[in-house]
């Protein structure tokens, strides 16, 4: 699952951002309305945390032109504009929830879940691969039926192949996936998490391996027996 965070504040920013990664979610960051329409046409949301006082406007003039380009997208506003009538009017422009700053983590964190849980959003099966599993709601990885505990970046890395399992992707769509976009990275730092997922997964008897396709990028198959 990957959410996009628009908010103008550095810090309230970093805050709300650090929150929703602890989640393991992947959190990508725009800071005006005309970066936040950029992001959704480059990438898919499965949930946009939006501000309504931008540099360039009221984030509730783009929550249409958001569900035409991301039509199963969930959309909360995060805003200091508190009243009875902002909120009724937050909720009739489009957005599936409103939550008026300041806010408890916990709390934005049960709508988030909530959000996503209601009928219309994304689908969050089970992918499964030889003897790994991944909960996509939970987030819970299992190999053999035991829960597995993994790094954020490696839990993104293994969604992102086990979705396409069998298939090469990319190293730019992986760098995009896994550390958001725009993200300044050193060259092997993609390099050095793929050898580090496959040896944990390895050691855990997955039954899986992923593959180097050299200049182009990687693959997850079952292991060869």
């Amino acid at each position: 699952m990957r959410i996009l965070l628009v908010e103008d504040e550095p810090e309230m920013g970093r805050l709300v951002a650090s929150l929703v990664a602890e989640a393991q979610f992947i959190v990508d960051r725009s800071g005006s309305l005309e970066e936040t329409i950029e992001a959704a046409t480059r990438a898919d949301y499965g949930l946009i945390l939006l501000d309504r006082r931008l540099p360039d406007g009221d984030g509730l003039s783009i929550v249409a032109d958001l569900r035409r380009l991301r039509p199963g997208v969930r959309i909360i506003m995060l805003t200091a504009l508190d009243s009875l009538d902002d909120t009724i009017c937050g909720l009739d422009a489009g957005a599936d929830d409103y939550l008026a700053k300041p806010f408890r983590g916990p709390e934005l964190m049960a709508r988030i879940r909530a959000c996503l849980r209601r009928p219309g959003a994304e689908p969050q099966p089970s992918l499964a691969v030889a003897n790994l599993a991944l909960d996509l709601a939970s987030r819970e990885v299992t190999i053999g039926g035991r829960p597995v505990g993994l790094h954020r970046r490696e839990l993104a890395l293994l969604e992102a192949l086990m979705r396409r399992a069998d298939r090469v992707i990319a190293r730019e769509a992986l760098l995009d996936e896994v550390y958001g976009l725009d993200a300044e990275i050193q060259p092997h730092t993609l390099d050095t998490l793929v050898w580090r997922l496959r040896k944990r997964l390895e050691s855990f008897g997955a039954g899986v391996t992923i593959h180097l396709a050299r200049g182009i990028g990687y693959m997850l198959t079952e292991a060869a027996r």
